[in-house]
């Protein structure tokens, strides 16, 4: 490792250490801090630790103090405004002038209406120099579940499906296991496990009695399971009432007291959310009412119908594609709406990325200009 560093390098190795809490930090968003001297000597480094626990800055001011570096005079480049308010942890803000920093390079504004601009004015009411702007595309990447929950009041939802190269994801009579090789399915739990919550839909449930929680990645936490359940027809010995330390909603549109009370004694909240025909889950209420319990991401692993129901609403944000080198003709496909009477009534992606894991393919999309909110 070099002596010291360029600013752009800098704030590359911060963006590193937010990347460090991609499993960890939910609710709050993914940080990360480097702190230098002026000629760009590293001084000190860290990222946000589990919800309650130490922000970026935080970290990095501790490991400064662990080198033996004075941090009078030195520079904190950090992926997100720094906070100015008591929550559950005290003001960075407070911290960063306390240290004796002289200027903090941020990637970009922090959008809760808690701090919105207040923390940078509380640096600059500091005496500490303020710059706005380096890393930002790569901080909002790294944060859209966040940033969607805080402007647009609902999570950034991510559409999983393994699918065959003609766009099967089952055959007629459901088998669908497994169309994907292995190595694709262990990715599946590194998207699992980066999200708050997991939502499924009640045919899931019932046609493969799936567990929905991330086994195959280390991670400190578990995402809490939502399911969509109309009429209240998940079995109080499902599998995933086996899985520890999860919460588990379950929305439904029609109350079945009975059922209820079974489903609550195995720990499950239940949340009635009709839309107007009584007999469906309102989809844009489930939503907020999935953000306000704090979902940043929100990964959909679901059969063809609520896939179709989210498109249709367009409540989808990102799509992330498996596919298996193999045809498999009439089956069940990805997504269950329309018919469109036009092609200019597609949904239109935007490929972010594209990759072999293993021998499948794994598409990752945008709905196109879906992250456009920020």
């Amino acid at each position: 490792m070099p002596d010291s560093f360029s600013p752009q390098e800098l704030m590359q190795l911060a963006l590193q250490k937010a990347e460090e809490g991609l499993f960890r930090t939910s609710p709050n968003p993914r940080v990360g801090c480097v702190i230098a001297s002026v000629d760009g000597r590293i001084l000190g480094m860290g990222s946000t630790q589990r919800a309650g626990e130490a922000h970026a800055e935080i970290m990095a001011l501790q490991d400064a103090r662990h080198r033996g570096h004075s941090t009078q005079g030195a520079v904190a480049y950090v992926t997100l405004e720094p906070c100015s308010h008591h929550g559950r942890t005290g003001p960075c803000c407070e911290a960063l002038a306390q240290a004796g920093i002289s200027k903090v390079v941020a990637s970009m504004a922090d959008p809760n209406p808690l701090i919105a601009g207040r923390g940078f004015a509380r640096l600059r009411a500091a005496g500490i120099d303020v710059e706005v702007g380096p890393g930002a595309q790569a901080s909002k990447t790294l944060n859209l579940g966040f940033l969607s929950r805080m402007v647009r009041g609902v999570p950034w939802v991510r559409l999983k499906v393994a699918s065959s190269l003609d766009g099967v994801t089952a055959l007629p009579n459901g088998a669908s296991q497994w169309i994907t090789a292995e190595a694709a399915r262990r990715d599946v739990h590194a998207w699992r496990a980066r999200a708050c919550a997991v939502l499924t839909g009640i045919g899931t449930i019932l046609a493969d009695d799936p567990r929905m929680d991330v086994r195959w990645v280390d991670t400190l936490r578990q995402p809490w399971l939502a399911i969509v359940d109309s009429q209240l027809r998940t079995p109080a010995d499902a599998s995933l009432f086996q899985v520890r330390d999860r919460a588990v909603v379950i929305y439904a549109a029609r109350p079945d007291p009975e059922r209820e009370t079974a489903l609550k004694a195995q720990g499950a909240t239940v949340v009635h959310l009709p839309d107007p025909s009584g007999y469906r889950v309102d989809v844009h209420a489930m939503l907020r009412n999935l953000a306000q319990r704090g979902a940043n991401e929100l990964h959909v692993e679901a059969g063809g119908e609520l896939n179709g129901a989210l498109v249709q609403a367009g409540a989808v944000d990102e799509v992330l594609l498996y596919q298996a080198p193999r045809l498999l003709g009439c089956g069940r496909g990805i997504a269950r709406f329309g018919p469109l009477e036009a092609l200019s009534d597609s949904v239109d992606l935007h490929v972010r990325s594209l990759d072999l894991v293993g021998e499948d393919i794994r598409t990752v999309a945008e709905v196109r200009g879906r992250s456009d909110f920020i």
